[in-house]
């Protein structure tokens, strides 16, 4: 028996993600203009890096409190009600390492093997993954595309809930989308849930990318005191903080200890030092994450509107988020269209067939790195599709 053939059946269905077979396939290429992962192009500014430093160099490196030092548990308080107008006390919060774990801990939390959980597609990949790992059941409710736009179809959401539902999963702004739910559709998402009595898990990473104005349409803003709703979130987007893997769920006090039990039975805690850029990264990063937000703001304008104007893109500007996802003439399949792509161009694209039903037939890039790039990146893409 091989080593591959010994190992659990659970582990062998971890299914390999398609952004990165095209990232390993092209990385380091000489002059490649990377769009093809869900990052910017600036590292952690300096006062936030600096008193995580500090604080890592005074000794903060011993084992500390399973759910967050209080002094970040407080800042999560804080930017709640400044971002959200909502009062959440300390108790709501729980610090983990990375949004990822955030959601792979709410999956563990809510579900049981065999259980159904609901979730739009096309989808980040990792949801669908670990809800997988954890031996539950994705069921895909694909978003509608019609006219270049993306929309929640609540009857079809409706009808794919049976007695094993336990969960419905909302990623709103969408990556990869940029699908942004209105105020409406949160209330009547919430309003299937609770007919059904099923948890919301909410993954509202991309609140403050919202190109109409403030940040997006939160379930904070519809639901009620007993709504079963946990929030997914990390730090990554907003502060340039992707390699710290440092996250956060907003969940009602009663689930802390199986909350805390869970973080203890899988990291044990985040390293303190983390934690304390983190504290600053919420009390004095606000100017950092506008800077972050106009210059998305900015590329998203460059980038559609070159790929629109070639007329063989099928796209709108998105409403949220950090992507266009693009729907561009003859590709019938994103896999190989990314591979030729990133060999003609030298720019990396993400194929939609990451991304589940729904996806197969678009690409996504990330448009938060430097404008220069992304204007020269729209233009080879816009070359490559004229000579298609």
């Amino acid at each position: 028996m091989s080593f591959i053939e010994s190992l659990s059946p659970r582990s062998l269905r971890a299914p390999e993600s398609g952004i990165v077979e095209v990232v390993n396939y092209a990385r380091g290429r000489e002059g490649l203009i990377p769009l093809w992962v869900g990052e910017g192009d600036l590292p952690t500014p300096d006062f936030i890096a600096r008193p995580a430093a500090d604080a890592l160099l005074r000794g903060e490196t011993f084992y500390t409190w399973q759910r967050g030092i209080p002094e970040l548990r407080a800042a999560l308080s804080r930017y709640y009600a400044r971002r959200f107008g909502a009062a959440l006390p300390d108790e709501h919060f729980y610090v983990v390492g990375s949004g990822m774990q955030a959601i792979k801990l709410a999956i563990e939390a809510l579900v049981s093997p065999g259980d159904d959980m609901v979730y739009l597609t096309p989808a980040w990949p990792n949801f669908a993954a670990a809800a997988g790992l954890s031996g539950a059941n994705p069921v895909a409710v694909p978003l509608v595309f019609a006219g270049g736009r993306w929309q929640v179809d609540l009857d079809r959401v409706e009808a794919a809930i049976t007695p094993k539902t336990r969960v419905l999963f909302v990623n709103t702004p969408s990556n990869p989308t940029g699908w942004t739910a209105t105020r409406e559709d949160l209330a009547n998402l919430l309003a299937i849930a609770r007919r059904h009595g099923l948890w919301i898990m909410a993954d509202e990473i991309y609140a403050l990318y919202h190109y109409a104005g403030g940040r997006a349409p939160s379930f904070l803003d519809v639901m009620e005191e007993g709504d079963k709703v946990v929030f997914v979130n990390s730090f990554s987007k907003n502060w340039s903080m992707t390699g710290w893997r440092v996250g956060w769920i907003v969940a009602p006090p009663e689930i802390g200890q199986v909350l805390e039990n869970l973080i203890q039975y899988s990291t044990s805690g985040v390293p303190q030092f983390l934690q304390q850029g983190a504290i600053v990264a919420l009390d004095e990063g606000d100017a950092f994450v506008q800077a972050n937000i106009d210059k998305a703001t900015t590329n998203r304008d460059v980038f559609c509107d070159a790929l629109i104007a070639t007329n063989r893109v099928e796209t709108l500007k998105p409403d949220g988020a950090l992507y266009a996802f693009l729907k561009i003439d003859g590709v019938t399949d994103s896999r190989l269209a990314a591979l030729d792509i990133v060999d003609r161009t030298n720019v990396g694209l993400a194929p939609g067939t990451a991304f589940g039903p729904g996806g197969e037939l678009f690409m996504r890039a990330c448009f938060l790195r430097d404008p220069g790039q992304v204007a020269e990146a729209a233009d080879r893409l816009a070359r490559y599709i004229a000579a298609r």
